[in-house]
């Protein structure tokens, strides 16, 4: 299975706009008077996770004007004006965070529309810090908005969720725990493909085994629905972000 990388800017894009329709599709499948029940996310509401993932698309932005100008502008000031910022938009009412959401995607689909080449391939920084192309937005955003969509707690799963988007989420969340010293002895087995990926050497090995979306659904947090050890219970994933 190849990798979201290996794929050309226009597939990549295709997919990313897949998964903001899905994600888009789920927020409308909500009641306005819904907007304050939990999502599977700890400590937030709908209003708290629609707020993020349009700020995240303007956050974006930043970065696709970064690479198209020249002129430095982060995804946010800092990490505590980004809390803020989610914060205060969960106190909007439902109808302004829809049409946020609606504002902020728009922005994006034009900057990453109207990129020219040498923009893809300038270098940003995200949030976290790490350098990196500005084609990276994509991916980026591609995990944001197929799991978020999950978060709401409509009706989506990790089995909507293109495979090729899957078989790279599952190894970078393997490689970010391996890079924090993280999951000693895990080893994931994906029981469709017998593919085995194994976190870092332990002294007592815990294989977890599942489909490609169980598999990558208990790595991401979101629960151990369609995983199984044969060593006993499934323990809990280390955090990766």
């Amino acid at each position: 299975m190849s990798s979201f990388h290996d794929l050309s800017i226009d597939e990549r894009l295709s997919l990313t706009r897949r998964g903001t329709a899905h994600y888009s599709g789920q927020l409308a499948l909500i009641d306005n008077a819904d907007f304050g029940r939990d999502t599977l996310l700890s400590d937030w509401t709908v209003a708290h996770l629609a707020a993020h993932v349009a700020y995240n698309a303007a956050a974006l932005c930043n970065l696709m004007h970064w690479a198209e100008t020249g002129e430095e502008t982060p995804m946010y000031s800092s990490p505590q004006a980004r809390n803020e910022e989610i914060a205060y938009g969960a106190t909007l009412i439902p109808d302004a965070i829809r049409n946020l959401h609606d504002h902020t995607v728009v922005r994006l689909d034009v900057a990453w529309r109207d990129a020219s080449d040498a923009a893809w391939q300038a270098e940003v920084k995200t949030a976290q810090g790490r350098t990196v192309p500005a084609s990276e937005s994509l991916w980026m955003r591609t995990r944001e908005v197929w799991l978020h969509a999950v978060d709401l707690g409509v009706n989506a799963s990790f089995s909507d969720i293109p495979e090729v988007i899957l078989a790279t989420l599952l190894p970078e969340i393997a490689g970010k725990w391996r890079g924090a010293g993280l999951g000693e002895g895990l080893v994931l087995v994906n029981t469709d493909s017998d593919e085995r990926i194994e976190v870092s050497p332990g002294e007592n090995t815990v294989e977890i085994h599942g489909s490609l979306p169980g598999l990558t659904r208990w790595a991401a947090g979101r629960g151990d629905r369609g995983v199984t050890s044969p060593q006993g219970e499934v323990p809990t994933p280390p955090r990766w972000l």
